[in-house]
């Protein structure tokens, strides 16, 4: 079993949850998050040494990168877990289009680029992308994180077949429902993703963890996604109208909560 990791977006949800889980087995830890503050208490808590920072840009990543690899000599496993939302349809400008997609797509792309050479040369390595059930079905109310996530699968994808006969081991963990916080601040996407059972993010890290154990590409902490997703691909014109049905509901609760009047407390 590898024993170092580096796990971004690693102050709170379930980049906190990685790095607790791979502390109590004994790992080696770096983590990364913009919130230097909340990260400093998951160092402490963990053991491990904190490099605050921004993972989207590639000089953030480098720098992630290259100081992983001198504080730990090597680096088996790379959690590329830090995601936003946008909660934006077409209404999203172009730099919260950009701001997704370097967050949730070139990230990854550049965690790779310096990753990947790194690993051919010492014999193999692991790249395990927190992505979304949005990457293999869709987000209602977000386009920029729908696509985002797509895209971070389909990159994932790409690497594992490319390099999986070199020792690369790709894997994409694609939950619904967690209780994090980008869950409390869904707005009226809230209900639509507990429709299914939440999971904590502690059992999205078990279930990352046990998938170390592994090659299997998609990590699936809701197990329903994977019907979901033959849904989708058998009957992708049923699978749109019933998720246009959806829409049609948030549209619905959208406009009743904006046109029911309040009233103020006497």
């Amino acid at each position: 079993m590898p024993d170092t990791a580096v796990v971004t977006g690693a102050a709170r949800g379930i980049g906190r949850a990685i790095a607790s889980r791979l502390a109590r087995e004994g790992w080696q830890l770096v983590v990364a998050d913009l919130d230097a503050a909340e990260l400093a208490a998951v160092a402490e808590e963990t053991g491990a040494l904190a490099v605050p920072g921004d993972t989207s840009t590639d000089a953030g990543v480098r720098h992630l990168v290259d100081t992983a690899y001198d504080h730990l000599g090597h680096v088996d496993v790379f959690f590329a877990n830090a995601g936003i939302g946008t909660l934006q349809g077409l209404e999203a400008d172009d730099a919260e289009w950009a701001r997704a997609l370097d967050t949730n797509v070139l990230a990854h792309v550049r965690a790779a680029r310096h990753l990947v050479p790194r690993w051919l040369d010492a014999g193999g390595g692991r790249l395990v992308v927190t992505a979304s059930a949005a990457g293999l079905l869709t987000m209602l109310g977000d386009a920029p994180y729908s696509v985002s996530k797509h895209a971070a699968v389909a990159f994932s994808e790409w690497l594992s077949a490319t390099y999986r006969h070199r020792g690369i081991v790709v894997q994409a963990i694609c939950p619904q429902g967690v209780q994090t916080r980008m869950l409390e601040e869904s707005g009226p996407l809230r209900e639509l993703l507990t429709r299914d059972a939440t999971v904590s993010a502690d059992d999205v890290a078990d279930a990352a963890w046990q998938a170390l154990s592994s090659d299997a590409f998609y990590v699936l902490p809701h197990p329903e996604v994977a019907d979901y997703a033959a849904q989708r691909a058998a009957h992708p014109d049923a699978w749109l109208a019933g998720m246009n049905r959806l829409q049609q509901k948030l549209d619905h609760q959208t406009q009743t909560s904006t046109t029911t009047p309040t009233q103020e407390p006497a």
